[in-house]
């Protein structure tokens, strides 16, 4: 098992490979569709953030516990994957008219704020296996907290990158 210190430093360098990601793509080209079919990588940048800040709300509420869900009501719960689809279309149209510099300004502080409750967490919240139901007998800190941005969405950005 890993240690609070090695996850520490894995969030850091998790950070440092989203800078590499944005110098890669360029402010240029993040109004463009195409790195989530005609979604832009503003979009994908929000969309990405947004349900990292969902999974930071659950940590901190703690075990068995659930944060209320900042949607409206009538999209259901996030649990259920055949809402993703409604939950995704919200989030898009929520910030779809911000700014690049404040999307990406959340999609940064992201990592401090992960960083702070990593650091802050009880030992028996973050180490100790079973704790969150939803990790499936796992303690917290085995999760890959990256997999969203890497598993999901990094081989389409690339495949974007590779026609430009």
């Amino acid at each position: 098992m890993r240690t609070r210190a090695e996850l520490l430093q894995q969030i850091e360098e998790e950070r440092a490979a989203w800078h590499a990601l944005l110098a890669e793509v360029g402010e240029e080209r993040m109004d463009e569709p195409g790195p989530m079919g005609d979604w832009t990588f503003k979009d994908l940048a929000a969309h990405v953030t947004f349900w990292q800040d969902r999974m930071l709300a659950r940590m901190a509420a703690g075990p068995d516990r659930k944060p209320p869900a900042p949607w409206p009501e009538e999209l259901g719960d996030d649990d259920d994957e055949e809402n993703w689809e409604a939950l995704n279309a919200w989030i898009r149209e929520q910030h779809r008219d911000r700014p690049l510099s404040a999307v990406l300004a959340d999609a940064d502080s992201w990592y401090e704020r992960f960083a702070e409750l990593i650091a802050t967490m009880p030992d028996e919240h973050l180490l100790t296996p079973g704790t969150y139901a939803e990790m499936g007998g796992k303690a917290l800190i085995e999760a890959d907290f990256f997999d969203h941005l890497h598993d999901e969405h990094e081989p389409s950005i690339r495949a974007w990158l590779e026609t430009r």
